[in-house]
């Protein structure tokens, strides 16, 4: 069946969706930031080193509740039922509630638990591994739902408010509509002052715990008005206001227990005293919270990458072939090596990037998303590379397993709840093009105006002179480093070298990004593949810089040092490898040959097959519904 109904075209131009982007960055370096020093071929490593640690009171305080919650996850959760029934039981969530889940990282005076980031992402990991679908649920309710904005951004009143309900009620962050995806500039939903109120109207698609939430925080836009700047704009909504109806929950290939949903308004008040800052900084407060919150979304491919370790060493010594254990045949043997190293390395990040937000002493805007995008991607690469070991077992599904007398380990599913990580919260194309413009910050701000095809020119000349002083003072910097003296970063022993290695690495990726905007300049953000790999690389320098920066701190024995090592093994090849299509690559003939297709020029490719999608527009309507829909919104007790 084919599937019918014309595109949507945008009514905001390219430039104007890049200005509210802009707008809603945060410019501003107040405090140091190993990631942006990275990029620049400054390898900071005394802002990583020593490793930072919780104090004392937090650790206590963070373990004992693990001990808690593991009890509780070993005792009273059935992933298989979650999976089986594609829904998180009530008693679940309630007994979670009464753990004191939901204020995992709420100060003890609102209520909360008052988690450290660091053990608020070791408790992600733990009920994550157990199933996902939780991991979601928690996460989608503290790291981007009420609780963050509010703590981050919102008055004394409101957290007195808010905070304490948020200890024991579900949230959900809603941004996302049928038309609006990374670009919030074609954001639809309405909210329209009316007296000491808002009206909001609007639909809101892939509402992560929507379908059971008590609180809502809403983006819209706040029309320009006299005495009103307007724009993007947070509230805090009851999700059981008058005109909210949560018309469908929505169904994934993975996930199966995700409480997902799309939700309608329709002329819903909210008091003006619910809105989160200022008019027209909703998009920020949804971007600075996400700078943290996104940490969340690593340590859920963590969890699982840990499991699939678990899984792979006890399947490859189990399993013999041609008179061997498959995991010492060479082939296999690859993949344990790439799960082990990996899964170390994506913990180390993790952990890194926690502590540095606890210590609160540096910019981690760059870190979050590095770990974010390494944990999505290596966290699918282990999922896949399981499954593989696994063979046909790892295809076949945990109840039919058991079935058959055979133990039923959950391969598939995990491959299938990680998939989405790499589109969650920023997909991994996203994450490239923002932290590469975070990458490039020092280079526009002094030579912006010169690729800036409206910057007059006294503009251009203004910039040129501040370029030039920039410049001559930086490309010298980035000739020669420790890196090049073997006796550099000795107190890390047989890791120095990998750490010499990163340092080399840094002034190259800086001296390459240079190359490529004095080739392009203000062509460059249209080369979106070759910033990928900037950023690529700028992510596994990250990830064995913090790999070699646990494995210093926590010797045991030597393992940690020895599964380190083998990572920046496995990282260097990687990175070479980068380096090299940086330049050598089919970039050029890929993007002509897509234009092609995409003005039907090979259409004829497609014959001989059928469609069997289900009719209907590729994008829903924002108008009307096929008739009245049925609210399926079911708060739990």
């Amino acid at each position: 069946m084919t599937v019918t109904g014309s595109s949507q075209r945008s009514e905001v131009t390219e430039r104007q969706a890049r200005e509210v982007a802009e707008q809603a960055r945060e410019t501003q370096w107040d405090r140091p930031s190993f990631g942006k020093e990275l990029f620049l071929g400054r390898f900071r490593l005394d802002l990583v080193h020593p490793h930072p640690t919780g104090d004392p009171a937090s650790v206590e305080r963070g373990e004992a509740f693990l001990a808690r919650l593991r009890e509780f996850c070993e005792t009273q959760i059935d992933s298989a039922e979650i999976e089986r029934d594609a829904q998180v039981p009530d008693e679940v969530v309630r007994g979670l509630r009464e753990l004191g889940a939901f204020g995992m990282k709420i100060g003890t005076e609102y209520g909360g638990v008052g988690l450290s980031q660091v053990y608020y992402n070791k408790a992600l990991m733990l009920v994550g591994s157990v199933n996902p679908s939780l991991g979601a649920l928690l996460s989608a309710h503290q790291s981007i739902g009420v609780p963050q904005p509010i703590k981050m951004f919102g008055t004394e009143e409101q957290k007195k408010t808010w905070l304490p309900r948020c200890t024991r009620e579900i949230s959900a962050f809603l941004l996302t509509e049928p038309d609006v995806g990374s670009d919030p500039a074609r954001l639809h939903t309405t909210a329209t002052p009316d007296g000491d109120d808002y009206v909001l109207d609007g639909v809101k698609l892939w509402t992560t715990n929507g379908v059971v939430a008590d609180l809502l925080v809403v983006m819209a836009q706040v029309p320009k008005g006299e005495g009103r700047r307007g724009g993007i704009t947070a509230f805090v909504v009851e999700a059981d206001a008058p005109g909210i109806v949560v018309e469908n929950r929505n169904a994934f290939m993975g996930l199966r227990g995700i409480e997902n949903g799309v939700t309608r308004f329709t002329q819903v008040r909210v008091p003006a005293a619910n809105r989160i800052g200022k008019e027209g900084q909703g998009l920020k407060i949804a971007l600075s919270t996400l700078n943290v919150g996104r940490l969340s979304l690593p340590a859920v491919c963590a969890g699982s990458a840990k499991w699939c370790l678990k899984i792979a060493r006890e399947w490859s010594r189990e399993r013999v072939q041609w008179g061997r254990p498959v995991g010492e045949h060479e082939a296999v043997a690859g993949k344990v090596a790439f799960i082990a190293a990996t899964a170390y390395a994506m913990e180390a990040m993790l952990e890194l990037a926690s502590e540095m937000a606890d210590e609160d002493r540096t910019d981690i805007r760059i870190e979050a998303a590095l770990a974010k995008l390494y944990g999505s991607e290596m966290g699918w690469l282990i999922a896949d590379e399981l499954v593989q070991i696994r063979g046909g077992r790892g295809f076949e599904k945990a109840e039919s397993l058991a079935a058959r007398g055979e133990r039923g380990v959950p391969a598939e599913q995990v491959l299938r709840d990680m998939r989405i990580n790499r589109i969650f919260e920023g997909s991994t194309e996203i994450m490239h093009l923002l932290i590469a413009r975070e990458a490039v910050d020092a280079h526009l701000a002094v030579a912006g105006d010169i690729i800036d095809p409206e910057a007059d020119v006294k503009r251009k000349a203004r910039a040129a002179a501040k370029a030039g002083k920039f410049y001559g003072r930086w490309l010298p910097t980035l000739v020669a480093g420790k890196g090049q003296l073997p006796t550099s970063f000795g107190e890390f022993g047989q890791l120095a070298g990998h750490l010499r290695f990163v340092e080399r690495a840094s002034r190259r990726l800086a001296r390459s990004t240079f190359y490529a905007m004095s080739r392009w300049q203000g062509g460059l953000e249209k080369r979106q593949r070759f910033l990928g790999r900037i950023v690529d690389i700028g992510a596994e320098l990250f990830a064995m810089s913090a790999t070699c920066v646990r494995a210093q701190r926590d010797p045991r024995d030597g393992a940690a040092a020895e599964l380190a090592d083998a990572f920046c093994q496995q990282a260097r090849v990687r990175v070479d490898e980068l380096f090299g299509r940086l330049w050598d690559n089919s970039d050029d003939s890929d993007r002509a040959l897509a234009r092609q297709v995409l003005a039907d020029r090979y259409t004829w490719v497609e014959e001989g097959v059928l469609d069997p999608s289900i009719e209907g527009p590729w994008i829903a309507s924002h108008g009307n519904t096929d008739g009245e829909r049925k609210n399926v919104h079911r708060p739990i007790p």
